[in-house]
């Protein structure tokens, strides 16, 4: 036999063997699938169950298919993390897990690999979910989820922080958490809100003060800061959302709370945006009208936590009427022709603004167009969600009616941003006693 044949034989014998070793590992994922949890109850269930856990924001990538992964994340110091498929693909996804390797993930932290997970996937937060749930999510994804044979990028994370042992550290010190076990002297609402808040919805994940190694300060109300705001993430403030009447939510009525986590929008109060809009649209809108007031029972009954603000940040701000004067002069007389430097935020609102909030900053009377008088995101203390948004822009579907703001990242320069921003908060979130 020449050299030509025996190298054709070789790779032959090569690819034969490649597609064995294939057979043998499905089969072996195959089996290792709890079959028995493949229950269309169980399944229904599990479906909500991920629902409440906003798994699609995370687990989907902009215009991808859900759960397939590969969504980027941003995390302070550490780089750009993309998420795990967690579709039911044997070779990419979850398809050949087991249910221990999957609760095993899910509240510890611990991949099928043994390798540790990073806390950016809050399993500190999943930890306190009940062992019939994760044996619900797992009958979900494992059989009410399509299969999708995708890969995610690798990890963009700074070299000196890509071991993974210390994580194991950090578990010891911080992953305390236990599955959740109701209060006997709270009602069932306030214990299914607590359930909910504190585990699956994890809103404290972005909604609390984080630590030097950047865990979570608190983990539920029993612990000093839980819900008082969280740091910058994904480029977005989390506020303090404690019942304190002026740092957080404690003048807002059972009501608006009820209706901003149902759509997102209460008119002359607040409007999401970015991660928390994805969180409303994938997620609270479509929880049930129960599970939402749990959570408002719960959220409402932490203890509160003041801070620097010294009036609420839906409590500022008066009708603009200059902005009228300008309405007819040359666009650049009025943003600086001089140079950008003299960027004029009132003209600039004008031109980019007001046909949609009004040239008061009244919006529209139906509320469609929020109004920036009295507007929380407005009013806050940091202008980072305000720059945020006329950055990026706003959208969010919920019950099939989208809300949509442009953004104007592209359009505008830094002077010419910072002056927009810079009038605006002296606009409509100033103190008017001031």
């Amino acid at each position: 036999m020449g050299p030509v044949k025996r190298g054709l034989l070789v790779a032959v014998l090569v690819v034969c063997g490649v597609a064995a070793a294939q057979e043998v590992w499905e089969h072996a994922g195959a089996e290792a699938v709890n079959k028995e949890l493949n229950k269309p109850g169980l399944i229904d269930r599990g479906r909500y169950l991920a629902i409440a856990g906003d798994c699609q924001a995370c687990h989907t990538q902009p215009g991808g298919t859900p759960f397939a992964g590969g969504r980027a994340m941003e995390i302070p110091l550490l780089g750009t993390l993309y998420t795990s498929n967690i579709t039911p693909d044997l070779h990419q996804g979850i398809g050949g897990w087991s249910l221990e390797e999957f609760d095993r993930a899910l509240r510890e932290g611990i991949g099928r690999d043994g390798e540790h997970l990073y806390p950016a996937m809050p399993y500190a937060s999943y930890a306190v979910i009940t062992d019939d749930d994760v044996r619900a999510l797992y009958a979900y994804f494992l059989f009410g989820v399509k299969p999708v044979h995708q890969a995610p990028p690798e990890n963009e994370i700074r070299w000196f922080l890509k071991p993974r042992w210390p994580l194991m550290i950090w578990n010891g010190l911080f992953l305390h958490q236990k599955p959740f076990e109701p209060d006997p002297e709270q009602s069932a609402a306030w214990n299914r809100g607590a359930y909910l808040v504190q585990g699956l919805a994890h809103c404290g994940e972005c909604h609390t003060p984080r630590g030097v190694a950047f865990q979570e300060k608190a983990y539920d109300e029993t612990d000093g800061g839980y819900l008082a705001g969280g740091p910058i993430l994904d480029g977005w403030e989390a506020y303090n959302i404690t019942p304190d009447p002026v740092s957080g939510i404690g003048q807002w009525t059972a009501d608006e709370l009820r209706r901003y986590l149902k759509t997102g929008h209460v008119n002359g109060l607040a409007q999401a945006g970015g991660p928390m809009a994805e969180v409303i649209e994938n997620s609270l809108s479509k929880m049930t009208d129960a599970d939402i007031d749990a959570m408002v029972t719960y959220i409402r009954s932490v203890p509160p936590v003041g801070g620097k603000a010294k009036t609420p940040r839906h409590g500022l701000g008066v009708p603009a009427d200059g902005v009228i004067t300008l309405r007819g002069n040359q666009f650049h007389e009025d943003i600086g022709a001089g140079g950008e430097d003299k960027a004029d935020g009132a003209r600039l609102y004008l031109g980019l603004c007001a046909s949609c909030h009004g040239v008061d900053g009244m919006g529209s009377r139906d509320g469609y167009y929020p109004s920036l008088v009295h507007n929380s995101t407005i009013g806050a203390l940091n202008d980072n969600n305000l720059r945020r948004a006329i950055y990026d822009g706003i959208r969010r579907t919920v019950d099939g009616h989208e809300k949509m703001m442009p953004g104007f990242g592209g359009q505008i320069s830094t002077v010419e941003m910072k002056a927009l921003v810079k009038y605006i908060r002296e606009q409509f979130g100033a103190d008017p006693a001031q």
